[in-house]
């Protein structure tokens, strides 16, 4: 993983895979605004070699000021992420003239891939209302997990936490529902924290 105040890319395996080389990646979106010579070069060696490229809108500025950037990138994205925010300004910006979610995510996974191998998987949040995920030729809805009000501390974080608990289950093979169920814990248990920070021993099952 290369850091310095933006996420690049992180090397995702799993315990069971024996090669050294990465199977999947994920990339901040973030890292558009820095060097998109270097996400680039990750994201078309990705495709190249039929390997997993994952990359999260992060931010509305960036789907409205990188989002040159955003579309070279984007014919090398396998799972996209982002929240209704990002997912709003990006429609917006891509003329899709729709601001409902569900056609905004058919839309977005319909755009130009290079890798036809695989069909793009879009997924987007909506805080505490239904996930919407795109896959093969279906648009699936998730409910989130319902938390009292009281016990919400700190909101902080939460995208990145439901990012990290489906990319935990996708670098095991776990089924793409599953991997929203984990994205879903992992928020929910951020939400209730200050700051981001995690039990010591999870109980996601």
């Amino acid at each position: 993983m290369f850091c310095k105040k933006m996420c690049f890319v992180v090397y995702l395996t799993d315990k069971h895979q024996t090669s050294s080389t990465p199977l999947k990646l994920f990339g901040s979106g973030f890292f558009l605004t820095v060097s998109l010579e270097s996400i680039l070069k990750v994201a078309k060696h990705a495709s190249e070699n039929n390997k997993l490229f994952c990359m999260n809108l992060s931010a509305p500025f960036i789907c409205q000021f990188f989002k040159d950037n955003l579309m070279q990138v984007m014919p090398y994205v396998d799972v996209l992420f982002g929240n209704e925010t990002e997912a709003a300004a990006f429609a917006k910006e891509q003329d899709f003239d729709t601001k409902d979610i569900k056609e905004i995510v058919r839309k977005a996974q319909a755009l130009p891939k290079d890798n036809k191998k695989r069909q793009r998987v879009v997924v987007i949040t909506q805080g505490k209302d239904e996930t919407v995920m795109a896959q093969s030729d279906k648009i699936e809805t998730f409910p989130v997990v319902k938390t009292d009000p009281k016990y919400i501390v700190d909101t902080n974080g939460a995208g990145d936490a439901f990012v990290g608990g489906f990319l935990s289950e996708l670098v095991q093979e776990q089924p793409l529902d599953q991997c929203v169920k984990a994205a879903h814990y992992a928020a929910n248990v951020i939400i209730q924290r200050a700051g981001c920070s995690f039990p010591e021993k999870p109980d996601f099952k």
